[in-house]
């Protein structure tokens, strides 16, 4: 049987690094927009003194191959040497089976690098490799001037397994969907739907120019703003839910999870995500998915944990009116983690469908993924819910809180607000005014001493999108 040679390999490596040899290479994606986490992940590539690995996680399609050229780009323009940047895919079939090491050394013998000198080594989809959390730990122990970078789709395994192998030697960077922010950006329509005004120096406060045209894009966003290829590709944004389903879900569903936990009944799984998507901003509880399914609540458990490592979802645990954890939570809710899903599997969504003010509020909460630093929850108890809760991780009280309609009744009939005045009531603490979301409507009221601000959905996601990468990661609870 023949296997693979090293030149083989090597002359692969040649192929998919064309700035070892061209002073002046095309490199894939250097000319498309770029996304507004950019410039936060090339810091952290280029900083040499950073004795870590960054993993760049997330889901599938939105971006990370992408910022992964981009930043090399932007390593060459620097005036790094072309032949100290070393980019693999753990993807490409003639890898397969081969050490990090050994590929590494192939590269470094190739180029003539030696174990002292700077190198920026990029393996991407690195999750495909078995075992690479250790083989990564000790390259990062054994060349401690080389910057390595890994990039991972189906983050199960990656998220689990640096935190578990890869302890003081892993720097996690998430990268999320595109947010709301980004997507006006994209089609370029920012600066003529939103207006900021500043109110402190170096405060900003943003304002929709049209609340309408900004709704309907708002709504665009939400049946298929969250991919970035949906967006800018014509023929992906007049099929994106052929694209989301089959090129993003099903992969994920159909091979990712199953090659890397050995699940048998795929089926099974698909049914279990599709009931939890099309209840997405709902509670739900194990009790009611084993029932409708028919699966034990274990493995449904078991397969949550899986859906949400792979970035597909977000769990949101529930608090009482007192800001406790139940001890025995019955109930839940789950966010798909781009809203762009609900779309892929049941069709679009129309602002006015009964189901839309819960898809608001997914692409609210899913302006929060960047952000490891925020713990949220929502807050149910027998007369009353609140959407958004943010606890203070010091003092485990909550701090901000938000109510999200998709609807202006709340403004016209603040009474509706009550559940909301009586939580404030009950955690003076929490930063006035309590945050309402609404359809078109802004301003502020008060009731039974809570004073209540009110901001459009589509204007609130925005100042999250803009708001969240202008903090330092220690600043990032603030809304």
């Amino acid at each position: 049987m023949l296997e693979i040679a090293n030149e083989d390999m090597v002359n692969r490596m040649r192929f998919d690094n064309p700035w070892w040899e061209d002073p002046a290479p095309k490199v894939p994606f250097a000319q498309s927009p770029r996304r507004r986490y950019f410039q936060p992940f090339l810091n952290k590539v280029s900083n040499t003194q950073l004795r870590r690995a960054v993993i760049l996680m997330g889901p599938r399609r939105v971006g990370k191959t992408v910022l992964v050229y981009q930043a090399i780009s932007e390593l060459l323009d620097s005036g790094v040497p072309g032949g100290s940047i070393f980019y693999i895919s753990m993807e490409t079939p003639i890898y397969t089976g081969q050490s990090l090491e050994r590929l590494l050394r192939m590269y470094l013998v190739e180029r003539g690098i030696g174990r002292d000198d700077v190198a920026y080594i990029f393996f991407d989809e690195i999750q495909y490799l078995k075992d690479w959390e250790v083989h990564l730990k000790s390259l990062v122990d054994s060349f401690p001037n080389y910057r390595f970078v890994a990039t991972g789709s189906a983050a199960a395994a990656l998220r689990m397994k640096s935190n578990e192998s890869g302890a003081g030697r892993f720097s996690d960077f998430i990268l999320p969907p595109l947010t709301f922010a980004e997507y006006l950006a994209f089609i370029n329509k920012e600066n003529g739907l939103i207006s900021r005004h500043e109110t402190t120096p170096g405060d900003f406060e943003y304002k929709a120019t049209e609340i309408e045209a900004l709704n309907a894009e708002f709504v665009n966003y939400l049946n298929f703003g969250g991919y970035p290829e949906a967006v800018i590709v014509e023929d992906v944004r007049d099929n994106p839910e052929q694209y989301i389903k089959s090129d993003i879900i099903d992969k994920v569903l159909l091979r990712d999870l199953p090659s890397l936990y050995g699940i048998n009944d795929i089926q099974e799984l698909n049914k279990l995500f599709n009931t939890l998507a099309y209840n997405t901003g709902n509670e739900v509880s194990l009790e009611g998915l084993s029932t409708s399914s028919g699966v034990a609540k274990n493995t449904i458990k078991r397969y949550i944990e899986y859906l949400e490592a792979a970035f597909l979802i977000k769990r949101v645990e529930r608090i009482d009116n007192n800001a406790k954890q139940f001890k025995r939570a019955t109930g839940f809710k789950v966010y798909l983690t781009n809203p762009s899903m609900r779309a892929a599997l049941f069709g679009r969504i129309a602002p006015d469908d009964k189901h839309f003010g819960s898809v608001v509020e997914t692409a609210i909460f899913s302006q929060w993924q960047h952000s490891t630093t925020v713990q949220l929850c929502y807050a149910r108890w027998q007369d009353g819910e609140v959407d958004i809760v943010s606890i203070d991780k010091s003092s485990q009280k909550p701090h901000w809180a938000v109510e999200i309609k998709w609807t202006d009744k709340p403004y016209d009939s603040v009474g509706e607000l009550r559940n909301c005045a009586e939580f404030y009531r009950r955690h003076p603490q929490l930063i006035q005014p309590f945050l309402v979301t609404t359809r078109t409507r802004e301003g502020q009221k008060e009731l039974d001493g809570c004073a209540f601000r009110f901001v459009p959905s589509a204007v609130y996601a925005y100042t999250l999108g803009t708001n969240l990468l202008q903090f330092t990661p220690l600043d990032l609870d603030a809304h």
